[in-house]
């Protein structure tokens, strides 16, 4: 049996209304995935040296299959597609298998 699964997407450079665009417009788009089992965003801010992104968004899904499933979905084409409209210099997405450690 395989882990949660989550897609990471990591935004540099957010422009003037990048927060209110993404909120009003993207987090539906995102939250309309199909098996989405759990979506946060935060604005980070650097704990030492180094550069650390301005705004990360963590989606959730519970296994592999449920993830794949999902990125090649209509819902996840009008997601990226909106992505790539939104106020920022870029962003870098990744994803991998989640292990908890207590």
């Amino acid at each position: 049996m395989t882990g949660m699964h989550r897609i990471s997407v990591q935004y540099s450079g957010p422009a003037d209304g990048f927060e209110s665009r993404y909120t009003e417009g993207h987090v539906p788009l995102v939250l309309a995935l199909p098996g989405l089992a759990r979506f946060t965003t935060s604005r980070t801010r650097a704990l030492g040296p180094g550069e650390v992104p301005d705004f990360v968004a963590e989606l959730w899904f519970e296994d592999a299959e449920t993830m794949k499933a999902a990125m090649r979905s209509p819902e996840m084409a009008a997601t990226a597609a909106d992505a790539e409209e939104l106020p920022a210099e870029g962003f870098v997405m990744f994803t991998g298998e989640v292990h908890e450690h207590r």
